[in-house]
């Protein structure tokens, strides 16, 4: 639970850095989990010889492999579909642990200092495994393994969730540190800012001072809680190793997502205990159905701003 301080602190400043929200077990259970999927992943590359024998290589040595060979692990291990095109073989992951972490009771207590007892997990989420800067390629730009521009989370959910009562959790599955690229924070709730398309969506030239920047580092359990108006960034990863987190957010159930085409569900009702969702497996279900609609319905873009905006020229 937290204290009355930290409330406050979130209260003012916009962000709270709190230690312990997963416990040793819960880690190992997911790390377990995406260790399982990575093999499988790699075995069918291997079979493609698309990328080297896999014999001796560990989870962490298998995703830079896969990396360097061009293939893409990051879809596969999402939990969410993607903000382009959809189609119906769309991978994403969702399993027992990833779900026994959204639903994580010691979180969701947080998140209902916050926002209040009746929570819906909202579907803007992601897995976050940034490997060392050096083996990027030089066109690499998604936010969720390369380093992330500054905005707003309000900012890049749609128009329509602009009242909803939002707040955004960054679990640490590995250390974050300065050296590997942790996020940092301008404190402060301020109004919505102007975004512009950069190297993802960000805030405009101007509105943020890099100097006031305040860096977040965690240890693996711990989390990093957000307002969604509160400006904020990641490092640079400048180590060898990667850093590896999980994006999650939760909204005061009744209210929109920002994202209503994919699926989200109750996570905590106070009033309505029997509405709460409690199977791993009718989550996935959810998703399943959300990508087979998806496929073959018009693209709905996740984004609303434009290059041509007066502030992004």
């Amino acid at each position: 639970m937290l204290t009355t301080a930290q409330v406050q602190q979130f209260d003012a400043t916009g962000y709270l850095v709190v230690e312990d929200v997963l416990d040793t077990a819960r880690l190992a259970a997911i790390k377990a989990e995406y260790a399982g999927l990575m093999d499988r992943l790699y075995a069918d590359w291997q079979v493609q010889g698309r990328v080297p024998d896999g014999a001796g290589l560990d989870y962490w040595g298998k995703l830079l492999a896969a990396y360097r060979a061009g293939c893409d692990w990051f879809q596969p291990m999402d939990i969410s579909l993607p903000g382009d095109q959809i189609f119906a073989d769309t991978p994403f992951h969702f399993g027992p642990a990833v779900f026994d972490m959204v639903t994580n009771p010691r979180l969701l207590d947080i998140v209902e200092q916050l926002i209040g007892p009746e929570i819906t997990s909202n579907p803007i989420q992601h897995v976050r495994i940034k490997p060392p800067t050096t083996t990027l390629r030089g066109d690499e730009v998604r936010a969720h393994i390369t380093a992330t521009d500054w905005h707003q989370d309000r900012a890049v959910a749609l128009e329509e969730a602009d009242k909803t009562d939002m707040v955004t959790v960054w679990l640490a599955i590995t250390d974050a540190t300065v050296e590997n690229g942790c996020l940092q924070v301008a404190p402060g709730k301020v109004g919505m800012l102007p975004h512009c398309p950069k190297t993802q969506t960000a805030i405009a030239d101007g509105y943020v001072d890099p100097a006031s920047a305040v860096p977040l580092p965690v240890k693996a359990g711990g989390a990093v809680i957000f307002h969604p108006l509160t400006p904020h960034s990641s490092l640079v990863n400048q180590t060898d190793g990667f850093r590896w987190s999980f994006d999650l957010r939760y909204n005061v159930t009744g209210q929109n997502t920002g994202r209503s085409h994919f699926p989200d569900f109750i996570a905590r009702s106070r009033a309505q205990p029997e509405t709460e969702l409690h199977d791993w497996q009718a989550w996935r279900d959810m998703w399943h159905a959300a990508r087979t609609r998806l496929a073959i319905a018009p693209h709905k873009p996740i984004h609303r701003w434009q290059a041509d905006s007066p502030a992004c020229a």
